[in-house]
């Protein structure tokens, strides 16, 4: 039996261990809200988007406590005809499914303390290598990246494979959770060009880590607080590549709303070329 036939098959018995923290360990507390704006678009060169997006958001009050769950996913396909399309719808509904089962509905149904649940930087690694063996099963010849955020109150986690980015916005602040799994990024370690030159590699699509590869995937995983009236921003390169930080704080800052900033960025990224798909999912952290 294939990786998808098993995918939405009964939920397993998990594995004895770490459990899911506290929720008070969580940052979660009163009057924590989020407000999410999404946006993707095909761009000026690309004949299909081959971006994906996943946005989740719920609020359970108990005991007149908010306790806030959001989940959303970027990820950017790579491969000709639709593979690339394919890779990247799948592994965002894998993820999906994979979170909702394993760490949504426990946390639904109070349940999140028991033993036999996954902690929550693993469940996210679990999902993503689930969605690379059925990347490599169903599309083999493709490939894409993800970018992953389970929030919980004022906590972000986060699980990344690719070039998509999250990034924490505070005011006038930006900074880069992610980090590359790209050539040229390896490269600016090693010193060996500058992040101007980069923009403009020849090969600065290539990517060394992807979802949908053969053997084991190797998953980045963050645990990022995120501060009162903040940001985070998952993004796929059509648009980080072409619009500069300051300016996408600047836009963030002054819209009235993460959607309206949203769907901003993108025509600021079409302006510029529009050469790649563009995606954007802002969350808004309020508390």
């Amino acid at each position: 039996m294939g990786v998808l036939q098993r995918l939405f098959g009964r939920r397993k018995k998990q594995p004895a261990g770490e459990v899911i923290p506290p929720l008070e360990e969580t940052s979660v507390g009163k009057g924590v809200s989020f407000s999410v704006g999404r946006a993707s678009h095909v761009g000026k060169v690309r004949g299909r988007n081959e971006d994906a997006l996943f946005t989740l958001e719920s609020t359970i009050l108990q005991d007149d406590e908010s306790l806030p769950f959001g989940l959303f996913i970027v990820a950017d396909g790579m491969g000709g005809h639709k593979g690339g399309q394919l890779a990247s719808s799948l592994t965002t509904r894998v993820v999906a499914d994979w979170i909702v089962r394993e760490v949504y509905l426990p946390f639904l149904m109070g349940e999140a303390q028991d033993a036999g649940q996954w902690p929550i930087n693993e469940a996210l690694v679990e999902a993503i290598t689930t969605a690379n063996a059925a990347v490599h099963e169903a599309v083999p010849e493709a490939g894409t990246t993800v970018t992953c955020a389970l929030l919980l109150g004022a906590n972000a986690y986060i699980a990344h494979v690719g070039d998509s980015r999250a990034y924490l916005i505070n005011r006038a602040n930006i900074r880069r959770i992610t980090r590359d799994h790209s050539l040229v990024d390896r490269l600016i370690e090693l010193g060996q060009i500058s992040a101007e030159e980069a923009l403009t590699h020849p090969q600065r699509n290539v990517l060394y880590r992807a979802v949908g590869q053969a053997g084991t995937l190797e998953v980045d995983t963050y645990l990022q607080s995120m501060p009162g009236s903040s940001y985070l921003l998952l993004c796929s390169d059509g648009l980080w590549s072409v619009v500069p930080e300051a300016e996408i704080v600047e836009v963030i800052n002054s819209a009235p709303s993460p959607q309206a900033a949203c769907q901003k960025l993108i025509q600021m990224a079409n302006d510029r070329g529009g050469e790649d798909n563009i995606t954007a999912v802002l969350v808004a952290i309020r508390s």
